[in-house]
């Protein structure tokens, strides 16, 4: 795998995505809820990358705000979720931030991860992956040094196929797209 371009925004625990990520852990934290509200945004996560539907709702940004809001609480408790998380939501829809929600989604699993003393790795592929294919990526992560990583994965057909790992501030970029690219410059390079 070889290194891509910080182009990409990293899944962290700074920014906006963390202040908000670090508040909800501290809040579950507080209320002794942290294993619930861990499973939740886990669910939540899992929801808004199987769902079309909902991406387009959170990133609409033409949509009144009061109907996203709406939408996204109306689908949470039909889900389910319990009170902690969708107040929670229902604050960063309040505060227009809808859009970053899957962003601070992965922040509080990257907190959550960190205070517990493991990595996070952000895994990106083109279609889920299978449980051998994860398995052999825990296997390579371990190789590697990383042994007490979660993987949080992400698909993104734009990538083509292949996988762009992060795990902490290394990124390793084995995706076609990439590849693609690479070639398209060295042919350019010479003619």
């Amino acid at each position: 795998m070889s290194t891509r371009s910080a182009s990409h925004a990293s899944v962290g625990t700074g920014g906006l995505a963390g202040r908000y990520a670090t508040a909800l852990y501290e809040l579950a934290a507080d209320r002794r809820q942290l294993d619930d509200v861990l499973s939740e945004t886990d669910a939540l996560s899992r929801l808004i990358d199987g769902s079309q539907d909902l991406r387009n709702v959170l990133g609409d940004a033409r949509l009144d705000i009061r109907d996203s809001r709406k939408a996204i609480l109306a689908v949470m408790k039909h889900q389910g979720f319990g009170q902690t998380v969708t107040s929670f939501v229902g604050v960063i829809a309040d505060n227009r931030r809808l859009s970053r929600l899957r962003e601070i989604l992965a922040a509080f699993a990257a907190v959550a991860a960190a205070r517990r003393g493991e990595m996070t790795a952000e895994v990106v592929s083109a279609e889920p992956l299978t449980t051998a294919q994860r398995a052999r990526l825990q296997g390579k992560l371990a190789e590697a040094g990383y042994s007490r990583v979660n993987l949080q994965e992400r698909i993104d057909p734009a990538i083509l196929g292949g996988l762009v790992v992060r795990v902490g501030p290394r990124l390793f970029d084995s995706s076609l797209q990439s590849r693609l690219v690479r070639l398209h410059y060295a042919m350019k390079g010479a003619a």
